[in-house]
């Protein structure tokens, strides 16, 4: 069996090759959940930044990349039952939008 990720932290979270494959693809899917997020947060912060004229910060944003994960809790404990909430995506990005955006972050 090949060795992966898990591995080197001390801890193997599958025992059949099948629970390996299942894992990856749950690893997979989570990642681009988070790609998905951080892309719709970035669009529509861009097209704000655009919209009030300031040239400089969405410049400044077309060089973020969005495969960031440091702001997502991956280790918390999730209950998927009752109602669920959507996200606002218009009040994050009026949020992140009075942040000052100093310098570009390139990947």
């Amino acid at each position: 069996m090949p060795k992966t990720r898990n591995q080197f932290y001390g801890k193997l979270r599958f025992k059949t090759e099948y629970e390996q494959q299942l894992w990856e693809e749950c690893s997979r899917l989570m990642t681009h959940c988070i790609i998905y997020y951080n892309a719709t947060i970035l669009s529509n912060l861009l097209a704000h930044k655009e919209g009030m004229g300031d040239h400089r910060g969405a410049g400044l944003l077309k060089h973020v990349s969005p495969v960031a994960w440091q702001h997502i809790n991956l280790h918390g404990r999730y209950e998927f039952k009752g109602l669920a909430r959507s996200i606002d995506i218009d009040a994050i990005v009026l949020e992140l939008s009075q942040l000052p955006i100093t310098q570009a972050i390139t990947v």
